[in-house]
């Protein structure tokens, strides 16, 4: 609404537009560094209070980060460029001196890649291939979380055939299948669809995906035969929209 006062213009904005520009996350300092040390070591996070730090990550890798999106899941219009070969080092603080999550960290960070990178995104749904992560003919072989199960899961690797084992007390079907996703290392994500609303008690024992291409040996267990055989689960291919973050636009980040 706008009201003329005298030789002044005066213009009302509603106060929760005021509101909703000054809720935008982002960072009160933040450095963006191209990684010029060793590469053993990617995708690097860490924390401390108000301040974050991401070391080894391409912009790919920054933008599944801010938006908290799976690999699968980043897609590149037919115009824009895949980045390739550079690695950058973010080193930011988010204003005060209170701990912040990860995920207001994330908020954050897609406003620094806004405006560093330039990077313009869309949502959008594709149909692709999946993996359905469903119960087995001859029923699970696990038991619901006790009431007194631990929240969160520890991964184990076995330094000898580098095996990953799983311990997950108190874990939903869900992140059983984004830890599959992981293991088997592709581009198809595995769906839940076993009905398992509950928490479960899950131990899982099985070789990654890039362990048996790299270097197969004996005795290795893909995902696949181990969900079977340990869970009583099964993965069958299907097909499944599946919400995508489309790159519309990025640039080279401009200077500190």
């Amino acid at each position: 609404m706008f009201r003329l006062l005298g030789a002044s213009l005066v213009v009302f904005i509603p106060a929760a537009l005021f509101a909703q520009a000054a809720a935008k996350p982002s960072f009160e300092v933040a450095s963006v560094k191209v990684h010029d040390g060793d590469t053993h070591i990617l995708f690097d996070f860490s924390s401390s209070g108000p301040r974050a730090t991401w070391l080894a990550y391409p912009i790919a890798g920054l933008t599944e980060e801010a938006y908290g999106i799976k690999f699968y899941q980043l897609s590149f219009a037919p115009s824009v460029q895949r980045p390739a070969g550079t690695y950058y080092d973010v080193f930011a603080k988010a204003e005060g001196n209170q701990p912040r999550t990860r995920n207001e960290f994330r908020k954050m960070l897609q406003a620094l890649l806004a405006e560093r990178f330039k990077l313009a995104v869309h949502r959008e749904m594709k149909d692709m291939p999946v993996y359905a992560l469903v119960v087995g003919k001859g029923g699970t072989k696990f038991k619901e979380s006790a009431p007194d199960a631990g929240e969160g899961a520890t991964i184990m690797m076995d330094s000898k055939t580098q095996d990953e084992d799983l311990t997950a007390p108190k874990c939903t079907m869900e992140i059983l299948a984004d830890h599959l996703t992981d293991l088997i290392g592709g581009d198809r994500p595995v769906m839940d669809r076993t009905g398992l609303k509950g928490n479960y008690n899950i131990r899982l024992r099985a070789t990654p995906a890039w362990r048996m291409d790299e270097d197969p040996q004996l005795g290795e267990i893909s995902a696949f035969i181990a969900v079977q055989e340990q869970l009583g689960l099964r993965l069958e291919s299907a097909r499944a929209p599946v919400e995508i973050l489309v790159v519309d636009h990025w640039e080279k980040p401009t200077a500190n």
